[in-house]
């Protein structure tokens, strides 16, 4: 973590230009009919011999959306909504980072950042924006508001890709505080889920200037300090078996993009359903969730048809399949090298709130978190919800965020 930070200030900020330009998606017809193109010409496989996923996307779940996103979805949908917004663009640390920023008309707003994860992006956030930053419109009130920054992770969406090693979460944690200077915000709060969550931790371990707490919503550190955690109750024992299962049979997609991204880059830049079907086998609940959504026509809470193509069709459109599957390996080895070092790391200051959704991948409980934040400002368990918390229920997430922080206004 020192080197990462020695890295991002060596650089020299003045050596940058820290302009924010304005940004709009512009994805040609050319593309378009090149996607359609693809999809038609896809040679599927036979059908899996078992009645679930264990041999991973079912054929019946693949037909269904190649069918829909080659007959009724519309791309332009989702650029329009995303152009309705305002967009910007800044290099930070040589790369180009895309996001978006809505100033809340509250003038007491609280500044927030949030960090989205794999196979995410900026989309899965967009149907809190209303709720964050205009709360008297969705049933909160003034003193609710957040500022709010929605970056794209470097080499996912419209973020430019590195072209050098070294991003690793760390130094995306860097950089987003650079990106909050950049844009004003000498106090603020930080969000994330997924890979969110990573770098959204280490800000608060970096002690960012500026960042006055955190809210996560996946526990990572259970993949570096899993069998250090209780495990005596049930729930306790619950959530170890939940890590157990997807350590066991839930692994391979982690397990491949942080030791060769390289390899699987070549069919997720080639194929948009080889690309859609890596995206979607990603845990076992949100798969049923997507795959009832396609099959069924019976989507669960905000993850539909739609929304669900909206992503991956992201993803394709800037060709950044391989660039998040190397941000996979750039992790795995600063892990390695941190547990290796036999060094704990620094404690996180700044109050945590954490909310633990049911269909998570593992659902922490609460002396998990305790364990890893012993300093616990707010913790909550929800009914529902899983691993795409803000995307499937923005609602009980935003209400989350409200409460987590409120101390601190």
């Amino acid at each position: 973590m020192t080197q990462t930070t020695a890295k991002l200030q060596n650089t020299g900020q003045s050596a940058e230009k820290e302009t924010i330009r304005p940004f709009q998606v512009n994805i040609s017809d050319a593309e378009l009919s090149d996607l359609r193109r693809r999809i038609e010409a896809t040679r599927m496989p036979s059908k899996e011999l078992v009645a679930d996923r264990s041999q991973g996307v079912q054929l019946a779940t693949m037909q269904a959306l190649a069918n829909y996103w080659t007959k009724e979805y519309d791309w332009r949908k989702c650029e329009a909504k995303l152009n309705a917004l305002p967009q910007f663009t800044t290099q930070i640390d040589g790369v180009e980072i895309h996001f978006i920023h809505i100033r809340s008309k509250h003038e007491n707003a609280l500044p927030l950042i949030m960090s989205h994860g794999w196979p995410g992006s900026v989309i899965e956030l967009l149907d809190t924006v209303g709720p964050l930053t205009d709360p008297t419109a969705h049933g909160g009130t003034p003193d609710e508001a957040f500022h709010l920054v929605l970056p794209s992770l470097p080499g996912y969406g419209f973020s430019g890709e590195p072209a050098e090693l070294g991003w690793d979460a760390g130094r995306t944690a860097l950089a987003w505080a650079e990106l909050m200077r950049r844009l004003g915000y000498d106090r603020y709060v930080a969000q994330g889920g997924d890979v969110g969550a990573l770098v959204t931790d280490l800000m608060g371990r970096q002690r960012v200037h500026g960042l006055v707490g955190i809210h996560l919503n996946l526990l990572t550190a259970v993949l570096a300090v899993g069998d250090q955690l209780p495990k005596d109750s049930e729930q306790e024992k619950t959530a170890a078996e939940a890590l157990a299962t997807f350590k066991q049979n839930g692994f391979g997609y982690f397990l491949e993009m942080a030791t060769r991204p390289q390899t699987i880059g070549y069919s997720l830049m080639d194929s948009p359903l080889g690309l859609a079907a890596w995206m979607l086998d990603h845990d076992t609940d949100s798969y049923y969730k997507i795959a009832r959504a396609f099959v069924d026509g019976k989507p669960t809470g905000n993850l539909t048809r739609d929304q669900i193509l909206d992503n991956i069709t992201l993803y394709w459109l800037t060709g950044t399949g391989p660039s998040t599957a190397r941000s996979y390996w750039e992790d795995g080895r600063a892990l390695a090298t941190a547990l290796a070092s036999g060094q704990a790391p620094p404690p996180v200051l700044v109050p945590v709130g954490f909310t633990t959704f049911p269909g998570e991948i593992w659902a922490s409980p609460l002396s998990w978190v305790r364990a890893v934040y012993p300093d616990l400002a707010y913790f909550n368990e929800v009914d529902k919800g899983g691993h795409f918390a803000s995307w499937e229920e923005p609602t009980l997430f935003t209400s989350e965020l409200r409460k987590a922080f409120k101390s601190l206004r």
